[in-house]
């Protein structure tokens, strides 16, 4: 029995380990092309395979935080309106921020569940769980708002692929031309479509 326990525990030694993505966990950067009054996320299928998530979850959210009405047609997804890529590229990013990565050991081996109706981020990697947290509603809290030519203090969150600064106000993206990740600086408002504004330093 000794030397079956030692060669069962030889043979655990040597098994691979469960291959995680991890560092290799890239997400595709959104390509993007007009069509009319329209914007085509032409890689839509290819961004939703790597993040493992429900397409119309993911459709769900970005038309909501674009303040836009959208469809899925095949593998691509039409939005009414014109969007950059960096608009796009963020709000992908917040998605993977808040529905894909665990909290805990910041992998992206995750899957999504409910439990008794609350939405539960699962990690494999770690194990650890986490509800996701519900967006509150207008009739829940004040919205914060935005308005063109007032100066607001924000939090640059992430810096786009033409190096605008990205952050975020309520529901609303906002990009900085020359602002860095990290900083927190007052932005003066120029122009605001839907949820998304465009702003200089104050």
């Amino acid at each position: 029995m000794d030397d079956y326990e030692k060669l069962l525990n030889r043979a655990i030694e040597q098994l691979p380990e469960e291959e995680t993505t991890d560092e290799r966990f890239t997400v595709p950067e959104a390509k993007l092309f007009s069509e009319g009054k329209t914007t085509v996320l032409d890689n839509f299928s290819n961004i939703v395979g790597v993040l493992r998530r429900d397409p119309d979850h993911v459709m769900k959210y970005l038309t909501r935080e674009l303040g836009t009405a959208g469809k899925i047609e095949g593998g691509r997804a039409v939005f009414q309106g014109r969007f950059s890529r960096d608009q796009m590229d963020a709000n992908i990013q917040n998605y993977v921020d808040e529905y894909v990565m665990c909290s805990e050991c910041n992998r992206p081996d995750t899957t999504l569940g409910k439990r008794e109706r609350v939405l539960i981020l699962q990690c494999a990697a770690c194990g650890a769980h986490r509800p996701v947290k519900k967006r509150q509603t207008t009739t829940s809290k004040v919205v914060m708002t935005l308005e063109e030519g007032n100066t607001y203090e924000i939090h640059i969150e992430a810096v786009g692929s033409k190096g605008d600064g990205i952050a975020k106000f309520d529901k609303f993206t906002i990009f900085v031309p020359g602002a860095a990740k990290g900083q927190t600086l007052n932005v003066k408002i120029k122009k605001i479509s839907g949820y998304l504004a465009f702003a200089e330093k104050a």
